[in-house]
């Protein structure tokens, strides 16, 4: 079935349908990761948009249920130059095309990626439709494309209900994660270095949080604009105001810039990819990290009696990180836990056990 990519700016792609056929209008983004595919997809930091993978062969590998960041899919579309039929891998499962119309994902190949990523990038980011309508208007579509919106998604993708998961061996800590949209190799990260995880729907008041006798705080990724989550950052703050060690990664970084008084703004075509270089100042290092935001925290903005900039992004000079004030509080931009990417800064989270071992002998000295 033929099917047809449209942009707000005008352009029309023409290519073959994949996975389902309904039309879909959702913002439009390019990820520069040559796997990782279904972590990607599952990921739900993409809710609300449409994925255009650089890498011009997808899906060569297949599917398997071990590689889930989430329960399901959250990316509205797919866009691709190849895509593989069989997969070919001994993990293998499914293919991806039967796996996008299991979950209802609108999808298209053959068109020029290349081509398209170089417009997004020169133009930014902008929202577009997927159509198998054998007969369309242009002019219709950019109007139902113009009047799209990525809002709600945090609501959308959070848990229902508290989610308790146990260490991995010993347990030696407690850990409340806030779930904006978490990825499961974030919660396992923590679990293999022996804390148990308890994961929280993102609109719980930092009270509850706060009464549950936890030895520190995290605050997950997520979609979305970070300033539509008005109610969120007033709770952001409360746990900002405690004494638990406090970790942040990619929206949760935002969203604490913005509790303690920075902005964030919109970029141009965001981050996304396993193999964005960011430097850690205090350290002189370069790390190759794995990202997936379209917002990032203003430099300008950041009072430096309440945090400094610690790691910045080497392509563009944005922000990556914040070491705050604050004892045992630091947020990055990146993804840590590294699914899909490389692993140079998982080290992070071991940073945090130790800041939360230290808190916790301090209170119990205290005790005494």
């Amino acid at each position: 079935m033929k099917a047809a990519l449209i942009l707000a700016n005008g352009s029309v792609f023409r290519g073959e349908s994949i996975g389902a056929t309904a039309d879909r209008v959702c913002e439009m983004v390019f990820n520069t990761s040559m796997t990782g595919y279904q972590e990607i997809l599952t990921d739900p930091s993409y809710a609300g948009q449409g994925i255009v993978m650089s890498y011009p062969l997808i899906g060569n590998y297949g599917i398997n249920q071990e590689d889930n960041e989430s329960q399901r899919p959250w990316a509205e579309a797919f866009i691709v130059r190849h895509l593989a039929r069989r997969g070919s891998n001994f993990r293998c499962e499914g293919n991806l095309d039967t796996y996008l119309k299991q979950y209802d994902i609108t999808g298209i190949q053959g068109v020029d990626t290349r081509a398209l990523t170089r417009i997004l990038r020169s133009e930014g980011t902008m929202n577009g439709m997927i159509t198998c309508a054998e007969h369309f208007h242009v002019e219709d579509c950019l109007a139902r494309i113009r009047a799209y919106r990525v809002e709600g998604t945090v609501e959308k993708v959070t848990r229902r209900a508290v989610q308790v998961c146990p260490a991995m061996g010993e347990q030696r800590l407690r850990v409340a994660m806030m779930d904006y949209g978490v990825k499961e190799n974030m919660i396992r990260c923590l679990q293999k270095r022996g804390c148990q995880v308890t994961v929280y729907p993102a609109h719980t008041p930092a009270s509850t949080v706060l009464e549950g006798g936890f030895d520190g705080v995290m605050l997950s990724n997520g979609p979305g604009d970070p300033a539509d989550n008005v109610e969120i950052i007033r709770e952001v703050k409360a746990l900002y105001d405690s004494s638990l060690p406090l970790f942040a990664v990619c929206l949760g970084h935002q969203l604490l810039a913005l509790a303690t008084g920075a902005k964030t703004r919109k970029m141009g075509f965001g981050h996304r990819g396993g193999n964005h270089p960011v430097k850690h100042l205090a350290a002189g290092r370069c790390f190759i990290t794995s990202q997936n935001h379209g917002y990032v925290v203003d430099a300008d903005s950041v009072d430096p009696s309440v945090a400094q900039v610690s790691h910045v992004n080497v392509n563009d000079g944005t922000v990556e990180g914040l070491e705050y004030r604050r004892p045992l509080c630091f947020t990055v931009q990146f993804h840590p836990e590294a699914s899909p990417g490389p692993e140079d800064t998982e080290s992070l989270f071991d940073r945090f056990t130790a800041c939360m071992a230290v808190a916790s002998k301090n209170r119990m000295g205290g005790d005494r």
